[in-house]
């Protein structure tokens, strides 16, 4: 299995994954969960592919060395080498857009065409999937950021095994209280 990004494969009829050697294969959906922009897709090599090693993005720094590996505008196989700017970044997004998010940031040049490719730590370990830039151009500025390793992994049963991620509910929603709520529900 595959992991890249719920918008790369969201809407098209089919998709291909190219390998560096140039073979083709189509590959089948597998799951997606469109709240953290993450989906899973599956292909049938003819010889086995070596797996990316899963890293741990909880124990990354702000000055970690990284490297984004992508396609960007087109230039297939493209790494791209930079720092960890920050962790824990939301609001990167309308929510509305993307409700979960947690973002790594980079300065690896991530552009359009990076999306769902790897970020991986100086060992080559996956720390996360490049997903989104900041940009007034539409090309990198130099601010990228990457979904952690770590919120994915725990959605990775649902993705396989029911092909969408279930969540629990519980109907409230939580804000601040200000002067005139407190007023009107007479609190101190």
């Amino acid at each position: 299995c595959i992991l890249t990004n719920n918008h790369v494969i969201d809407e098209v009829d089919q998709v291909t994954v190219t390998l560096l050697n140039g073979d083709t294969y189509d590959a089948e959906v597998i799951g997606t969960d469109a709240e953290t922009d993450i989906a899973l897709i599956k292909i049938k090599p003819e010889k086995p592919l070596k797996a990316i090693p899963i890293g741990d993005s909880d124990v990354i720094r702000a000055g970690d060395w990284v490297m984004a590996i992508g396609n960007p505008f087109g230039f297939g196989h493209t790494v791209t080498v930079g720092v960890v700017s920050a962790t824990r970044r939301s609001m990167v997004m309308p929510r509305d857009e993307l409700p979960y998010q947690d973002f790594i940031q980079t300065d690896a040049s991530i552009n359009p065409g990076n999306s769902g490719g790897p970020l991986l730590d100086i060992h080559g370990r996956l720390i996360g999937i490049n997903t989104v830039i900041a940009s007034r151009t539409g090309q990198s500025a130099g601010i990228g950021f990457a979904i952690p390793v770590n919120m994915i992994k725990p959605l990775l049963t649902d993705l396989q095994e029911k092909g969408s991620v279930t969540r629990g509910w519980m109907g409230v929603t939580i804000q601040s209280v200000s002067p005139d709520l407190a007023e009107a529900m007479d609190l101190k």
